[in-house]
């Protein structure tokens, strides 16, 4: 994971200053990959960086920051028993203190560890080399960190049963830009998943030209006619991949419906259905458990070279 400006900004917003945790760097055995952050305020956290004493112990430290006005330290903790834990390897730790005035620009960023002077060269070239997403370096006594990456899309057709487990499990995880498409706004859950986009649309089809072409599609409506019209619209737009919820009678149906509108065998079977995982059960939320499991896998390609007939 990279600087997540955004969530910090937020966290700022909503709660005044705020104390950023990263593992910076591990050794051996750790529960967190180096990058992974949380973000601890006055009187609550969010995130985490493997739970446990280890947390225990930065979220103490973090808010004797918050008291004292502290702006940064760094640790290397030894996963053993002085934390009363057997993981074996070892953790760096960096806490940062921020605020409004303190928050910094978007993009790639370097900072001092320490007493600041000027930035090294070594760490210039880091900074300016470093792919998005790439992991944090410590470097000549400055932290550097890259940009974060671009979201992959997700665009969820239908908010039934299957479309609401599906966002529900899909939501807090990083990474993911999710666009939900129903019918009309009484369709939706009353509460919205932070960063899930919801579009009301008469005529969700007119919408497919929008997606990105890199985005990964769900078609979950309650409407078999609806989902045909969706896979024929993302069949002539293009896809990163698409899964269709429906038994293999439906996909059977569906084939030769969009082989009659002019799609060839090779494009179609690029569609996957049945979406999930059948050995995980039938209802929503084993189903959203299934699919979600395809897409961190890299997106449900995987799921289509599994399903496709």
């Amino acid at each position: 994971m990279s600087f997540d400006r955004d969530a910090l900004a937020a966290c700022i917003a909503a709660h005044g200053a705020a104390v950023r945790v990263l593992v910076a760097a591990t050794a051996g055995s750790a529960p967190r990959d180096p990058g992974t952050a949380m973000l601890v305020w006055k009187d609550g956290q969010s995130g985490t960086i493997g739970g446990g004493a280890l947390e225990h112990e930065a979220v103490l430290a973090a808010r004797d920051m918050l008291e004292a006005g502290r702006a940064t330290a760094q640790r290397r903790l030894p996963l053993g028993p002085a934390l009363r834990q057997c993981c074996g390897g070892a953790v760096t730790l960096v806490w940062e203190r921020f605020d409004e005035a303190t928050l910094p620009p978007p993009g790639p960023r370097a900072r001092a560890m320490g007493p600041a002077g000027d930035m090294p060269e070594a760490v210039a070239r880091k900074r300016a080399t470093m792919r998005p997403g790439a992991p944090p370096a410590l470097l000549d006594g400055w932290l550097v960190e890259a940009a974060m990456p671009e979201a992959r899309p997700l665009w969820v057709w239908g908010a039934g049963h299957v479309g609401r487990a599906i966002v529900s499990v899909m939501a807090p995880l990083p990474g993911r830009a999710i666009t939900w498409i129903d019918l009309a706004p009484d369709c939706f859950p009353d509460d919205i998943p932070e960063g899930v986009t919801a579009i009301p649309a008469a005529t969700p089809a007119a919408l497919m030209p929008r997606a990105p072409a890199e985005a990964d599609h769900l078609i979950l409506t309650r409407d078999h006619d609806l989902d045909l019209a969706l896979c024929h619209a993302a069949l002539a737009h293009g896809f990163a991949s698409c899964g269709l919820i429906g038994s293999a009678t439906k996909w059977a149906r569906f084939r030769s419906r969009l082989s009659a509108l002019g799609h060839s065998n090779a494009l179609i079977s690029r569609i996957a259905c049945p979406i999930g995982d059948t050995s995980l059960g039938r209802d929503p939320q084993a189903i959203a458990v299934g699919v979600a499991s395809a897409l961190l896998k890299g997106g449900n390609e995987k799921m289509t070279r599994d399903r496709a007939v």
